[in-house]
């Protein structure tokens, strides 16, 4: 007979947690928030058995990895059932007072509503595009017609005149723009240390926090933070199409300074260690910490380079180094902020895809014509739509909602001590998507 729904309950019952630091032990018979961690812990780490993909980052205590690792992986049935049980355990638990300790309730229990909807998919259960990411990541992102990319790229037409399709001109124009792949480190490195330097000024570092960079091929993505614990990150950049001279700010924003590898540290030195909140200590990717994820890391390159900031550093510093010309700096910004209108392209391509309406050649045509993507591109992002569905909303959706919530709170680009203050906010606390705005989807 197996010992594992055995362990499961006693885990639940908070038999085998310890409170954490602040945390008083409860009264016999009541189950705390820190014993439901551990539970939830442990079935983040199960269900990672049956999906690579699902544990993005954990540090929590290594002989919890072991014994998830070993033997045979729980029955999908039983982490269902596991997952039920924990979030009714949460819906029990008395209101907090504090509002960190109320967010800190709706975020458990909407993260355990996505690992209940994660497991119904590696059963085999499909729900609509829009469904899909609602109880994943808790926001729908909103629907575009054809007409609403047609007027884009209509603007474009006059910004790229030539023989040949519009994306056809555009994939020759960019090619100016290219780094050279033997000066990627060095134009990566100057990005990485200036976005650091800029976050540093409003953001208190863990002393010995750093990361590692690698360069390498046959991914899906463009790049990837792996955040170690620690105050440590790998950080991979893949080298399968050409990267251009935006992008190394992108990335270097995005995956470093203010982005992923700031939020895990953060979420690691203010609550799981300062805190005791052990659940933090495992990301699951498919979850609603992606959406703040994913959006404070985007929306964080336009904070760490307000306004004209970004084109000037490009122009007297990257571009130099990766030999291309610093006079066509302002030439390339004014084009990317047009194309930058075509992001929700992407969703919707991977909306139509997922749903039925086209196939992946389909997928591939609509990135095309729409998203100004070339086929090396168009075919890369459908590789990783069908590797992480409905996560694309996360990027776009996510960094509209929240630079919304930041300047709502007088984050202004005026106001850059507020705007770094909210900011930070989003990085070291518990929220989704739906505590941010009311045009983030209600969860139920």
């Amino acid at each position: 007979m197996s010992l594992r729904p055995l362990l499961a309950a006693l885990t639940l019952l908070g038999l085998l947690a310890a409170c954490g630091p602040g945390t008083p032990p409860a009264s016999e018979g009541t189950t705390t928030m820190n014993e439901i961690a551990e539970g939830y812990v442990r079935l983040v780490l199960a269900v990672g058995r049956h999906d690579a993909d699902f544990v993005d980052a954990y540090y929590g205590p290594s002989e919890w990895r072991q014994e998830a690792d070993q033997g045979e992986p729980r029955p999908l049935t039983e982490l269902a059932d596991t997952a039920r049980a924990l979030r009714d355990e949460v819906r029990r638990l008395p209101a907090p007072s504090e509002e960190v300790d109320q967010r800190r309730q709706s975020f458990f229990d909407l993260q355990l509503r996505a690992i209940e909807t994660r497991i119904a998919m590696l059963a085999g259960e499909r729900k609509s595009f829009d469904q899909e990411s609602e109880l994943l990541y808790d926001a729908v992102a909103p629907h575009h017609e054809e007409a609403h990319f047609a007027e884009i790229l209509t603007q474009l037409e006059g910004r790229l005149p030539g023989a040949g399709s519009l994306t056809e001109r555009f994939a020759a124009w960019r090619k100016a723009f290219e780094i050279p792949p033997e000066k990627l480190p060095a134009v990566f490195d100057a990005a990485i240390q200036e976005c650091r330097r800029r976050t540093a000024q409003y953001l208190e570092l863990p002393a010995g926090e750093s990361f590692e960079v690698e360069y390498v091929s046959d991914q899906p993505w463009s790049a990837y933070n792996w955040y170690q614990g620690g105050f440590k990150s790998l950080i991979q950049v893949n080298t399968d199409l050409p990267i251009t001279i935006d992008r190394a700010v992108d990335l270097a924003c995005h995956e470093g300074y203010p982005g992923h590898h700031v939020y895990n540290l953060l979420l690691e030195r203010d609550l799981v260690i300062a805190r005791g909140w052990r659940e933090l200590s495992v990301y699951p990717l498919f979850s609603p910490m992606s959406l703040i994820a994913e959006g404070t890391a985007n929306f964080g390159i336009e904070v760490a380079f307000p306004g004209a900031e970004r084109t000037a550093f490009e122009r007297d510093v990257l571009y130099p180094l990766a030999g291309l010309d610093p006079e066509r700096a302002g030439e390339f910004a004014e084009v990317a902020e047009l194309v930058s209108g075509l992001s929700y392209a992407g969703n919707e391509a991977a909306r139509r895809y997922l749903d039925g309406e086209i196939d992946a050649a389909g997928a591939a045509d609509w990135l095309e014509r729409f998203a100004m993507y070339d086929r090396p591109r168009a075919e890369q992002r459908v590789r990783f739509v069908d590797r992480y569905r409905s996560y694309v909303i996360n990027y776009n959706l996510g960094r509209d909602l929240v630079r919304q919530f930041v300047e709502s709170q007088g984050g202004t680009v005026e106001a850059p001590e507020r705007r770094w203050e909210v900011f930070e906010s989003l990085l070291n606390s518990p929220r989704t998507a739906s505590a941010l705005l009311p045009v983030a989807s209600a969860h139920g």
